[in-house]
């Protein structure tokens, strides 16, 4: 499993989590879902939602990426919609498959990531590598 190194570990000042230690060996990855969004989530749901894209856009852009140890759950909420497969035939439930980010739907989704007066958000929880 890819770590992705400078990837913050968690949104900061919260326990959202972005990404996981160590790969689940004895069940495998999780499957990532298209998770449904209503309306009616909390704030801090939609803003740990908008931090995690801001750090995979900051991260990666428009390049193709690994999944790795990016949080399945945390990833499944934007899977189909602004995150979207990379390749064909797609494995959702791989650590090595490839994502990339639908800028049309991200950005409409998330317009203040893409502001172009947006400025780059400094993590102060990232990931150190330290863990295996």
């Amino acid at each position: 499993m890819l770590k992705h190194r400078g990837f913050p570990g968690r949104l900061p000042g919260t326990d959202f989590q972005f990404t996981i230690r160590r790969a689940n060996k004895k069940d495998g990855p999780a499957k990532l879902i298209k998770r449904e969004r209503y309306r009616d989530r909390k704030l801090a749901d939609r803003k740990a939602d908008e931090g995690f894209m801001a750090a995979i856009w900051q991260c990666f852009g428009e390049e193709p990426f690994e999944r790795g140890n990016l949080d399945a759950g945390r990833l499944s909420w934007l899977f189909g919609r602004e995150v979207i497969a990379a390749e064909d035939p797609f494995d959702p439930e791989s650590y090595d498959a490839l994502l990339r980010v639908n800028v049309k739907i991200a950005q409409v989704s998330f317009p203040a990531i893409f502001a172009a007066d947006a400025e780059e958000v400094i993590w102060d929880d990232e990931d150190d590598g330290d863990d295996d």
